[in-house]
């Protein structure tokens, strides 16, 4: 029975291997387009520094061109951490023939990434230059979108003003109670007291207090609300199911393939004053004059919105429904009042006249909103208040942005069938990289440290990410092939074979899903034949 099984060579049993590293990696295999792409760069003009060396010891030093290319190997492969590349060099027969041989320290692999921000954006940049112009980026509808990704921070270390300030109140209140405990206990007979003594003394109390005095006073010479001591740049970012310290990651996708075309990252909790920055960038990437970019609810704002049409950038932004409220309280939204731009003010529904006052409210952003009102004995003899403002509320008041010529123009586009198609169709287009990135590729967290080497390592993802998408769409033989031309400054001859490889690979999954459906329903008829 023992001989129905395979067996295994012996463990000791001497062995020819081939010889050379190189026969262990075949022609196909990914790493050997990852050696090409990167011998193609000029490291020196890209900025990269030579600081993350082993200077101590006075070895050589490697060359950026080498640890650049075990990052990319690593985020290909969902391994990020400088001590698992640094494993991975000496076991994985891959990283072997991609070192050739030589192995880096984990300390010299994590520096390079923290020491080359910059270059790490500029290598991104020359990718999507790349896919540009060979067409597989065109510019014409760019989606953005944004998620929070989590910063190597706790929030432990995170001191906040509200929490810092209800901490000092707990802290008097406990001191203030300390001290009428012990005089009350000094008026009783020290054999028979009557209270249990404080289970902290008045001296760590006091310790305590200092030490949130302290924190106080720091957010107040930042001019802050929070602050995080592991990495100040993290913020707390608040989302419906929990809250965060994170880093708000910007991406703007072309339609076309579905290429990151720009990215950016901050520590705002939210989008509303990114859409111009990302449009602007966008732009500069992909020059195109009909470019449209698409953005979600999260990025309206009046402001954003003139910033773009003044630079002449054409946006489709989702409206989000701020009259739900007043509606779901019986009230009558904004749009029931009228403007009347020859008089300047506004008509309600009850054909009363609502002025404009001299109050101008200036928000953070700078934004300017005039405020039109009422008098009080016409809203109180109105018929209709019940319908307008609370039983409290003197008057009726109207705002007005200044931006409100703006805003109605872009209300207006957004009820064409162009826009609504857009709107729809933008999910589809920006969500997909961040559910891949996330989900499939494990990039859900930064690990470094303050913003600027955040922005880096954050590059160095939307690059592997476009990276694994052009390895996937034309396949590795065409991509060497593509890299060989690139090499030789040829890169014409190639566009036309890599255009109909993408065609034909389209036409074929388009039969292939079309006769999929066909068969489903089939299927589904001959079911309910049966039945």
């Amino acid at each position: 029975m023992s001989n129905i099984y395979k067996k295994g060579m012996h463990r000791k049993q001497q062995m020819f291997f081939p010889p050379s590293i190189d026969e262990y990696v075949d022609e196909d295999n990914p790493v050997r387009v990852i050696d090409d792409y990167v011998e193609l760069l000029d490291t020196a003009a890209l900025g990269f520094t030579k600081s993350a060396l082993n200077s101590s010891d006075g070895q050589p030093a490697y060359h950026p061109k080498l640890l650049l290319k075990i990052y990319i190997y690593g985020y290909l492969n969902r391994i990020r951490s400088s001590r698992k590349l640094e494993r991975e060099i000496k076991r994985n027969i891959e990283m072997m023939w991609l070192c050739s041989g030589l192995a880096p320290s984990n300390k010299t692999i994590a520096n390079f990434r923290k020491e080359n921000a910059k270059p790490l954006k500029k290598v991104f940049r020359e990718f999507v230059l790349l896919c540009k112009d060979l067409n597989l980026i065109t510019g014409e509808v760019v989606a953005v979108d944004g998620a929070f990704l989590r910063a190597n921070a706790s929030k432990n270390q995170l001191i906040t003003k509200k929490g810092v300030e209800k901490d000092l109140k707990a802290i008097d209140e406990k001191i203030e109670h300390y001290l009428t405990t012990m005089a009350f206990e000094d008026a009783q007979e020290k054999k028979e007291r009557l209270l249990q003594p404080p289970v902290e003394t008045l001296s760590k109390l006091k310790e305590r207090k200092s030490r949130l005095d302290n924190d106080l006073a720091l957010l107040e010479a930042m001019g802050v609300t929070q602050y995080n001591r592991t990495d100040p740049d993290a913020k707390k970012m608040i989302k419906t199911a929990h809250n965060l310290m994170a880093y708000n990651t910007q991406i703007a996708v072309d339609s076309t393939f579905k290429f990151i075309v720009a990215t950016d990252v901050s520590s705002d909790g939210n989008d509303h004053n990114k859409l111009h920055a990302m449009a602007i960038q966008t732009q500069e990437a992909v020059p195109n004059d009909t470019m449209t970019v698409v953005g979600d609810t999260g990025y309206y704002s009046a402001q954003e919105l003139a910033k773009c049409e003044e630079a002449g950038i054409k946006v489709v932004v989702a409206i989000p429904n701020k009259e739900k409220r007043q509606k779901n309280r019986g009230f009558y939204p904004q749009s029931a009042f009228i403007y009347d731009a020859k008089k300047d003010c506004y008509i309600c529904p009850n054909q009363q006249i609502l002025s404009r006052s001299n109050t101008i409210i200036t928000k953070n952003n700078g934004t300017h909103t005039f405020v039109y009102r009422a008098g009080s004995k016409i809203c109180k003899a109105c018929p209709l208040r019940d319908n307008c403002i609370p039983p409290k509320t003197a008057f009726k008041r109207v705002m007005r942005s200044e931006y409100s010529e703006v805003v109605i123009k872009h209300q207006t586009k957004m009820q064409t069938p162009q826009a609504k198609t857009l709107i729809k169709q933008r999910g589809s287009i920006a969500e997909h990289p961040f559910g891949t990135i996330k989900q499939q590729l494990g990039w859900s967290h930064y690990l470094v440290r303050g913003l600027e080497k955040v922005s880096g390592e954050n590059a160095l993802i939307m690059f592997t990410y476009n990276f694994r998408r052009l390895l996937n769409l034309i396949g590795i033989p065409l991509f060497r092939k593509l890299l060989k031309a690139l090499k030789e400054g040829n890169i014409e001859a190639i566009k036309a074979e890599i255009a109909a490889y993408i065609a034909h690979n389209m036409e074929y999954s388009f039969c292939f899903y079309t006769l999929m459906k066909a068969f489903e329903l089939k299927e589904k008829n001959l079911r309910y034949a049966g039945a």
